[in-house]
């Protein structure tokens, strides 16, 4: 059973992850890059973030194992034995962090069975925190430490502009099209583009409406703000409409996915043509 002072515990770790990252991130100078086997960027706050949160997170439950994207690789039949696990990615958005525009952020989810029931997302610009707790709430927490209680929005059809949030980098011609489908059947659509996690986050605070992603993602990319959406009240599904889960086959990569605020409105009869 968790408690509150579990919840700040964890509110604590990301946000030292986060000076961590700001300690690179302020530096004069380019910022330097490796690339990793899978093309993908590193840098020294990636892995000063990843080592720090590791640590804490162990010394916080030793009996949780972690899954980090910047920690060594497991076999696939050692982590789908665990029913319960820690799941960071210490630095989400790392092409954002080299561009210096803010929009990155420090990802860590506890799982139980396939399900993210605990999540925080730090953004170490402005010391913004998204937290949630399944079958407890979600926080937007501040630089001053308080609590604000977030929730996701009904949506309605002919009550305003649908909310659209894309990817900044990888939207496509897909995404485009869902648009296109959802402007044409629900009115306008009001597009939202931003990098990292933080498109999960705008559902989240009642701030958009749905987020389809047709590009590839990684588990530890969305569990963080696949936790804070479902204790705000909205869902993250796949293209066949089946909840999104975690830690369920050999690969970590995600299916494409829609992460809507309202799970209630029928996403699936309006976006399944296209998705088809």
């Amino acid at each position: 059973m968790w408690k509150e002072n579990d919840l700040d515990a964890l509110l604590r770790i990301a946000i030292s992850a986060g000076k961590e990252i700001l300690s690179v991130y302020e530096r004069a100078g380019d910022i330097e890059v490796e690339i990793k086997d899978d093309s993908s960027p590193l840098t020294e706050a990636d892995r000063r973030a990843n080592e720090l949160i590791v640590e804490e997170l162990q010394q916080f439950s030793p009996s949780i194992p972690i899954l980090s994207e910047e920690s060594e690789k497991m076999a696939a039949a050692e982590r789908m034995g665990w029913s319960r696990y820690w799941i960071v990615d210490p630095l989400d958005g790392t092409k954002e962090f080299i561009k210096r525009n803010g929009e990155f952020t420090v990802n860590i989810a506890l799982i139980s069975n396939g399900t993210p029931e605990l999540g925080i997302v730090h953004v170490p610009v402005t010391g913004t925190n998204y937290l949630g707790k399944l079958g407890k709430g979600a926080w937007k927490i501040g630089i001053s430490g308080e609590f604000n209680e977030i929730s996701t929005t009904k949506f309605k059809t002919g009550s305003g502009p649908v909310r659209v949030v894309a990817s900044r980098s990888h939207r496509g011609e897909l995404a485009d099209k869902l648009i296109s489908t959802m402007a044409a059947e629900l009115g306008d659509c009001e597009v939202v583009s931003m990098g990292s996690s933080l498109k999960i986050c705008l559902l989240a605070e009642g701030k958009a409406d749905v987020y389809p992603r047709l590009a590839p993602t990684s588990e530890w990319d969305t569990a963080a703000a696949h936790a804070v959406l479902n204790a705000a009240g909205g869902e993250i599904y796949d293209t066949g409409f089946e909840i999104l889960r975690y830690n369920q086959k050999e690969s970590l990569l995600n299916p494409h996915f829609i992460a809507v605020a309202d799970p209630k409105f029928n996403w699936s009869s309006l976006l399944t043509p296209v998705l088809r």
